[in-house]
């Protein structure tokens, strides 16, 4: 019997269903001890097997004909994770974003195989890919591959923001000696010559696995290449330049996830009595409860608008208009400006509704997601963007 398109949609329901249960009950599972765990700081290895054990590296790799998870659900996904522990919600949002690089920078069949792969062997993928700077001496990138017979040896060091010492794959960006090209390469943190310096005592997403991976004459096969990522925006492919926001993106769910968790503990506080004020009737307590909530609404709303344009674009795939990603980078930069301001806001005024243990970490973990983002410098690329059309060059203002 062949499929009909409301069978197949009911079967998509079903399955986005069935996924989201289980991503409450990570959640849940997150939660119970998600305080000792903070504290205790470690890089994410029980966390991982976690994610793992519950089949959400698997679920959120691309989707395709029997596996895979479409953007929206991914990122409600990563949401639902993240108001339990943040830590553990950017690593699932780096993961699930770094799964699409086979799509962003390389070629079909290249793509299929490593999704393939990815959901055979339950990767757990990070990365950091970015321009290339140059190194403080002012000497050249800070990776650099230079070609030999049998492919690229590859060297230097760069951040990465979660599990740079427990992923299966890292995606990094680096400058090829002999050509100048930048090139898109994945390896294992496992691989000899590879070592990572994990950051210790941060302030906040302490779970999140942070460090600096050192590459040490690291042997790059040909078929770890992914591709070439143009050094100007006006030459990178529409579909490849949804990349960098498609990561800003997934992080602006685990700021809402941070809002969210902030706001629970602090009603559920407020509610068992252990707040500065007693629940109830009290006007000025209901005064911050709305205010607090209506922050979170419009932040959410933002959000969701920057999903369903990301969505959209990514449907598109390669049919991407050329002047699109310039659209849908404006709309994830007001949903990056808009989700942090609510962030610092709600998790700074929890403090004043309640002392509890560990209600501190949603601020700290706040904060630490964004600082590295400037809220000036959105804003002016907004505008930009707003008074100049959607250039394509505009999206260069939001890396």
């Amino acid at each position: 019997m062949a499929t009909t398109p409301s069978t197949a949609a009911a079967r998509s329901g079903d399955e986005r269903r069935a996924l989201l249960r289980t991503a409450r009950d990570v959640a849940d599972d997150l939660a119970a001890d998600a305080i000792a765990r903070e504290q205790a700081g470690r890089p994410p290895t029980d966390e991982r097997s976690r994610l793992r054990e519950a089949g959400l590296l698997a679920a959120l790799t691309p989707p395709s004909p029997g596996r895979g998870t479409d953007w929206r659900t991914g990122c409600a996904v990563i949401r639902e994770v993240a108001a339990a522990d943040s830590s553990v919600g950017d690593v699932l949002a780096h993961h699930y974003v770094h799964t699409w690089s086979g799509r962003f920078y390389a070629g079909h069949h290249q793509a299929a195989a490593l999704e393939e792969a990815s959901v055979r062997e339950q990767w757990l993928w990070t990365g950091a890919v970015r321009a290339p700077a140059p190194d403080e001496d002012g000497g050249g990138p800070d990776l650099a591959l230079r070609p030999r017979s049998t492919g690229y040896v590859l060297n230097g060091r760069r951040c990465v923001d979660t599990a740079a010492a427990v992923a299966d794959q890292i995606v990094l960006d680096a400058v090829c000696a002999a050509t100048g090209d930048v090139l898109v390469v994945r390896l294992s943190p496992r691989t000899r010559g590879v070592s990572v310096e994990v950051a210790h005592d941060r302030l906040g997403q302490r779970l999140a696995g942070a460090g600096e991976v050192v590459l040490d004459r690291v042997t790059v096969a040909p078929g770890q290449v992914l591709g070439r990522r143009p050094q100007d925006e006006e030459s990178t492919a529409p579909f490849t330049a949804l990349a960098e926001p498609a990561l800003r993106l997934a992080l602006c769910h685990v700021a809402l996830g941070i809002v969210e968790g902030a706001l629970t503990e602090a009603r559920d506080l407020s509610r068992g009595g252990r707040a500065h004020r007693l629940p109830g009737e009290d006007p000025d307590l209901l005064l911050t409860y709305g205010e607090l909530a209506s922050a979170a609404h419009t932040a959410t709303a933002v959000v969701e608008r920057a999903t369903e344009a990301m969505a959209q674009a990514l449907d598109a795939g390669t049919h991407l208009d050329a002047e699109e990603p310039a659209g849908v980078a404006a709309l994830v930069a007001t949903a990056e400006t808009v989700t942090s301001r609510a962030a610092l806001h709600v998790t700074t005024r929890v403090l004043e509704l309640a002392d509890a243990p560990g209600l501190d970490r949603f601020w700290r973990n706040a904060r630490v997601l964004t600082a590295h983002r400037p809220a000036a410098h959105r804003l002016r690329s907004i505008g930009e963007h707003y008074l100049n059309g959607p250039h394509r060059a505009v999206a260069a203002a939001f890396h």
